[in-house]
């Protein structure tokens, strides 16, 4: 009895494991079979102010550099751009140039057609746009050409909500120029830019821009670090270089000039990485596009 009992258990034993080898084996390979998340496609962001095209900029005027402009940005062929001291014209240029690129902007001043633009290009087949709009730097965003404190000029902000074709997530890009001139307009540009993003604090962001301000001054800080619960935003140079460099200024001077401060950012939320970035020094034999390097930056939303 005892025998048979455990010659019983013995194959009820064996039994056993061939099923638990056989599920192990049917999930391994159902495992291997099922589909796993790809990452993300990377997105290559483009910031660059291109000089305003009516300055008396003699052998620099727009007319004899428009071509490097245009090859500058084709070299990188970025999915994102924005433009800063863009004038009408320079965009119907741009626009022509690169037909596979969306365009959305206005001018600063009251008027649409007049004034800079802050415009964004994004492209067309890997993004679908679902809102854009324009908010200014200015006690009154809402309001068309206003200015306030001690800004010289109209300055603004232009956003798009898209959504990534690959991947169906949604975020906010925004493109923006601060005055050159009032310190404490540059400050509260920041705190403008901070209490508009409130609504969108579900949604990434990536924002480009000629802040005027040098990495590290209070504009900055309040941007990339935030306040209270807001959330920090990335600088992609930093990330990528986190020490900071005597040289790497990014206003060119039409002469190579690599000093002074780093004014030009691209940054975003915490819902991408940032897998590189740069200045732009592209020139044809000493002949630079603009009195700004372009800056870029390849990112990748992380799911």
């Amino acid at each position: 009895m005892k025998s048979r009992q455990f010659s019983f258990d013995n194959r009820l034993r064996c039994a056993l494991m061939v099923v638990a080898a056989s599920t192990a084996m049917s999930a391994g390979t159902l495992l291997a079979q099922t589909p796993q998340p790809a990452s993300a496609p990377p997105i290559k962001v483009m910031s660059f102010n291109i000089r305003y095209g009516k300055a008396n900029d003699g052998d620099n005027r727009w007319n004899k550099r428009q071509a490097l402009v245009s090859e500058t940005i084709r070299m990188f062929d970025p999915d994102l751009l924005g433009l800063q001291e863009a004038l009408p014209f320079q965009c119907a240029f741009l626009r022509e140039q690169f037909p596979e690129l969306d365009f959305v902007g206005r001018g600063r001043e009251v008027d649409a057609d007049r004034g800079e633009f802050c415009a964004i290009m994004f492209r067309r087949q890997r993004f679908e746009k679902l809102a854009e709009g324009h908010f200014w730097l200015s006690e009154t965003p809402e309001q068309p050409g206003s200015k306030s404190w001690d800004a010289a000029l109209p300055r603004m902000v232009t956003w798009v909500r898209l959504r990534d074709r690959d991947t169906q997530t949604e975020f906010i890009f925004a493109n923006t120029h601060y005055d050159h001139i009032g310190q404490q307009a540059r400050q509260f540009s920041s705190e403008i830019i901070r209490n508009w993003l409130e609504p969108f604090s579900d949604l990434p962001f990536v924002l480009t821009g000629d802040f005027n301000s040098a990495v590290g001054s209070r504009p900055y800080q309040r941007l990339v670090q935030g306040e209270g619960d807001e959330r920090p935003l990335a600088d992609t140079y930093r990330t990528i270089y986190p020490r900071a460099d005597s040289q790497e200024g990014t206003s060119s001077r039409w002469n190579g000039n690599r000093e002074g401060a780093r004014i030009d950012w691209i940054v975003h939320s915490s819902d991408f990485s940032t897998l590189n970035a740069a200045i732009d020094y592209h020139n044809d034999r000493g002949r630079y596009p603009s009195d700004h390097y372009p800056v870029r930056a390849t990112i990748r939303l992380q799911k």
